[in-house]
């Protein structure tokens, strides 16, 4: 069956040092320790060791043939957006990075399709750059879970939102900036407990503020088959009928009818998640993504569902056909 997965990322081999242009700031630069590895510096400090198939296409391009992946959707590791950073900077770096992308995408035709990055806490700015990646070929972008603690509903992210409805460009939101991660950096919890949450807030930002009323055309996918949203669905809904006065105050609609208007993929690690993702969305909203090449993510990329005791229909769905759906393919 063909696939694609939807969720992967990439960064350039060599990244400038930004902090030391712009005169402050932690941003990412690259420590090549050894061969085929390098630590994501964040300022001085180790956020990250890497592979070199977080950078280097041929590895990538042999491990998707041991994975039987004949497409993937790349763009790059979250912690790069850096919203924090003033927005011409942010675009300097969202150009830098999505140059590499294009190029990537170039040299491997029909192997890669590339997200941009924006540097969304400017919207006049972000359209911009929405508008050259798209002219150069880019089928969407990638955006946070949350804007500098902003949700996605707020005003000004609306005509970005628009623009991407007008370009037909698909939207993939990733967790960042896990609220609270400050209050539980043991045991790993914010990437455990605060991902799926920032994703269950991202969405329900977007339904109660919305966002899926002015924009009904809208491709949005959330990562990590829609975090912690769809298991506490029923929850969600009975506050809404419960409490109209404090969550149904911008948008009447009960929150159970945007499910099926929008994606999630399927990187939810349990045949019995995603037989009820699958129930909630329907298979044709659901798409083969694995979060690779980092360790939370897909071990064996594409596995889960192929193993899944599901039709296949729908597994041909969720591996190739939802995506192509959503990228406009």
């Amino acid at each position: 069956m063909y696939t694609i997965d939807t969720h992967t990322h990439i960064i350039p081999k060599h990244i400038p040092d930004f902090s030391k242009k712009f005169g402050y700031g932690d941003f990412i630069t690259l420590q090549h320790h050894e061969a085929g590895k390098a630590w994501m510096m964040q300022g001085n400090k180790r956020f990250r060791e890497i592979l070199e198939n977080c950078w280097d296409a041929e590895v990538r391009l042999e491990e998707m043939r041991a994975h039987k992946a004949d497409m993937q959707v790349i763009c790059t590791i979250p912690v790069m957006f850096s919203y924090w950073a003033k927005p011409t900077d942010c675009l300097e770096l969202s150009k830098f990075l999505n140059d590499d992308i294009a190029a990537t995408v170039e040299n491997h035709p029909g192997k890669f399709v590339g997200l941009a990055t924006l540097p969304m806490q400017d919207t006049g700015v972000a359209i911009k750059e929405l508008e050259r990646s798209m002219k150069n070929g880019f089928k969407g972008v990638q955006i946070g879970s949350n804007i500098n603690n902003l949700n996605l509903n707020e005003a000004q992210f609306d005509e970005i939102f628009a623009a991407c409805e007008s370009l037909n460009a698909a939207i993939l939101v990733h967790p960042w900036q896990m609220m609270g991660q400050e209050h539980m950096s043991k045991y790993w919890l914010p990437w455990l407990v605060g991902m799926p949450a920032e994703i269950s807030r991202a969405i329900c930002s977007m339904i109660f503020g919305g966002v899926f009323e002015k924009y009904k055309k809208l491709k949005v996918c959330f990562a990590h088959g829609g975090g912690s949203f769809l298991p506490t669905i029923s929850r969600i809904e009975h506050g809404w009928d419960c409490r109209p006065d404090l969550v149904a105050i911008d948008n009447a609609n009960n929150p159970k009818e945007y499910l099926g208007k929008f994606w999630v993929d399927s990187h939810v690690c349990d045949h019995k998640m995603l037989q009820y993702v699958i129930d909630l969305v329907g298979a044709d909203k659901v798409m083969q993504g694995s979060d690779y090449p980092f360790p939370l993510g897909e071990a064996v990329p594409g596995e889960l569902v192929r193993s899944a005791p599901i039709s296949d229909q729908e597994k041909e769905k969720i591996l190739g056909t939802s995506a192509k759906a959503w990228l406009g393919l």
